[in-house]
């Protein structure tokens, strides 16, 4: 711990560009290591590429590689040593479940489990470092693209908050396609103490103008729960400011939840279009809402909240109307049953694979067709709270 907290505070103090080199020459040091790489998944989570001022290295493929296999497992990969060569491991880098990358190190010996659980630390460091370093440096953020993103993908992966996060309570994964020429949807999440707020953002048209209105959406969104808005108040507010710029003739559906991480109790506005399914124990079903107008269509709009209770165990998946709209050659669209086989099929997955998972089968069930709309997958595992030692049960 005393050689993590070391490596903590040479971060700390190292300028941006250059945590891989604090990471690389405290390995040395430490653990006889004598080379170190980090790879980042890049937005459409495909592949690994490799971070540098001028990288070299080819991009390798999340799936089937033994440095997918740390980023898939989060957890460290040892690669079958080759006679008396080198030890090539592999330790994932993420940030309270939000998987960003895989670090690579190469040693002369085989490493203890006491020695992979403090790289493994590291990993965690660096990993918190780099969110903080993105402020000042382009350099993690370039390391994630295979291809140029367009400006409007570029403004809707920098409002959004992560791609997975894990607490106690729950577990959420989220992914958006096409992944480098997204539009109008957008998921956000905020977490506190007592609840976990989740909205899934499904904006009107394509292109800047949809990337424009779902930033207003979003940010509207985010202002009114920190004004301390209730959940209808935040539709409300939102609602007001969309009609304010657009005047009706652009709007955005959304689907707003408030969980309370003690009960299970969820509170919802349906204003739109995001759907959401539950499975429970081995059986799919679709969570129905009374659906309100989408935000901006008229002015001063009232808003009600519906109530319902998740229980742990329960996985919800919630959709944008690009993946269950989506039709098959035949004409029958992805939600009406496809969406619910893949959800069961995939029940074994933890919850930051399921979204991609998901939109691969979409894919397989819509052939060659490429997508005409914007694909949005949010999962969440309940798992409620436990009691504490001493709690008295109710």
């Amino acid at each position: 711990m005393d050689r993590i907290a070391a490596v903590e505070r040479a971060l700390r103090s190292a300028a941006p560009h250059l945590l891989l080199d604090v990471v690389t020459a405290a390995l040395r040091e430490q653990y006889d290591v004598r080379s170190v790489e980090l790879r980042l998944a890049d937005y459409g989570v495909t592949t690994l590429q490799v971070v540098g001022e001028a990288p070299v290295a080819e991009p390798v493929p999340i799936h089937d590689s033994p440095q997918g296999r740390a980023f898939g497992s989060q957890e460290p990969f040892v690669e079958p040593r080759p006679g008396d060569g080198p030890v090539t491991v592999h330790l994932p880098v993420s940030v309270r479940g939000d998987r960003m990358g895989v670090l690579t190190v190469i040693t002369a010996d085989d490493r203890t489990r006491a020695d992979l659980l403090e790289m493994q630390g590291i990993c965690e460091a660096l990993g918190h470092e780099i969110l903080i370093a993105e402020r000042d440096t382009d350099l993690y953020l370039l390391a994630r693209r295979a291809t140029r993103l367009t400006l409007a993908a570029e403004m809707q992966w920098q409002l959004l908050p992560g791609r997975s996060v894990t607490r106690p309570e729950f577990s959420l994964g989220a992914h958006l396609e096409p992944a480098y020429a997204i539009f109008g949807d957008n998921f956000d999440w905020s977490v506190s103490a007592h609840h976990l707020t989740l909205t899934v953002t499904n904006g009107m048209g394509k292109g800047m103008e949809a990337a424009l209105l779902t930033n207003l959406v979003v940010n509207a969104l985010r202002n009114a729960r920190r004004a301390g808005l209730d959940l209808p108040g935040q539709a409300s507010l939102a609602d007001q400011a969309v009609y304010a710029q657009y005047r009706g003739a652009l709007h955005a559906s959304v689907l707003l939840l408030r969980f309370d991480l003690a009960t299970g109790e969820v509170e919802a506005v349906d204003a739109g279009s995001p759907r959401m399914w539950r499975l429970r124990g081995r059986s799919v079903e679709s969570v129905a809402f009374d659906a309100q107008l989408p935000l901006g269509m008229f002015e001063e709009t009232v808003y009600l909240a519906e109530h319902l209770h998740v229980e742990p165990g329960d996985r919800l998946l919630v959709s944008s109307d690009g993946v269950y709209e989506s039709a098959s050659a035949a004409g029958e669209r992805y939600g009406e049953r496809a969406l619910a086989r893949s959800l069961s099929a995939h029940r074994f997955l933890p919850s930051a694979q399921v979204p991609l998972a998901v939109l691969r089968d979409l894919k397989d069930y819509r052939g060659p067709a490429p997508l005409d709309d914007d694909a949005l997958v949010v999962c969440l595992d309940w798992f409620g709270r436990q009691p504490r030692a001493g709690d008295t049960p109710v």
